[in-house]
């Protein structure tokens, strides 16, 4: 069966979240015979279920948290309850920081933290394995709390996703060599005189000029991008880049073998 990632939701920052402009919930990844989970925000487990065909929690194998903010870990208790059979089956992998399952407020409880059969902590530069794909943590992102990106290595290329994070000129670097990046444009353009941990238009162009990926795709998308039409961005980029670029749109299924083969 070949690799593909869909789009549950690409709804980003709370104003299009809580209006539900866009859904959010999160990205549903087969990967070398695994089904990956990352970021189940809200309405994850009504978008797995309306999806055509239907995406069923049960045959998770795992789900990352990129990071612990709402809109990307509300519904990962009800994910980990899905994925282990109301918790009774002990099985599956979760992959989150340690802020998002230690500490004052963790947003894994404790009772589906202990129902998963692995409980991965990300690091920056480490590697994790699950079954036969190897996935990295380059580096940790400048974000109001603990937030990491990833990048699967496959047999036939690398697919880097780029979570929340401001822009800064090493970046690029960490995510070097990659055929296809994921990048989350919460804003067409900082807002100004405040600091925004974010990316915004230029910095996903600095990213995609920089990486020269085979494809990048913009998701998790804030109310200013929403207004200037994320599909018009998308073509300009490319025509700027000399990159294909896409813009996600809510249930969009990407086959990888296009662009790996």
């Amino acid at each position: 069966m070949s690799d593909w990632i869909k789009f549950l939701g690409t709804a980003g920052a709370r104003f299009v979240v809580s209006k539900q402009l866009r859904f959010s919930g999160g990205t549903w990844c087969r990967l070398q015979e695994m089904n990956i989970l990352i970021d189940p925000g809200p309405g994850t487990l009504l978008r797995c279920f309306a999806s055509r065909p239907k995406l069923d929690p049960e045959d998770l194998d795992a789900i990352i948290l990129t990071h612990r903010h709402l809109d990307h870990s509300t519904d990962v208790n009800v994910m980990i309850e899905a994925m282990t059979r109301g918790t009774f089956n002990r099985r599956g992998a979760l992959f989150a920081p340690v802020d998002a399952v230690e500490g004052e407020e963790p947003v894994v409880l404790r009772h589906t933290r202990q129902s998963v059969e692995r409980l991965e902590l990300l690091q920056e530069g480490r590697r994790y394995q699950l079954g036969s794909l190897d996935f990295f943590v380059p580096v940790r992102h400048r974000h109001p709390v603990e937030t990491y990106g990833l990048m699967f290595q496959l047999p036939r290329g690398r697919v880097a996703f780029i979570s929340d994070t401001a822009y800064f000129p090493e970046l690029a670097g960490h995510y070097a060599h990659s055929d296809i990046i994921i990048i989350n444009v919460v804003f067409f353009e900082l807002p100004p005189a405040r600091e925004i941990q974010h990316l915004d238009l230029e910095g996903a162009r600095a990213l995609i000029r920089s990486i020269k990926p085979r494809l990048a795709v913009m998701t998790h998308f804030g109310m200013t991008m929403l207004n200037h039409k994320p599909y018009q961005l998308a073509q300009q980029l490319s025509e700027e880049t000399g990159t294909q670029v896409v813009a996600a749109t809510d249930g969009m299924k990407l086959d990888l073998e296009k662009y790996l083969s």
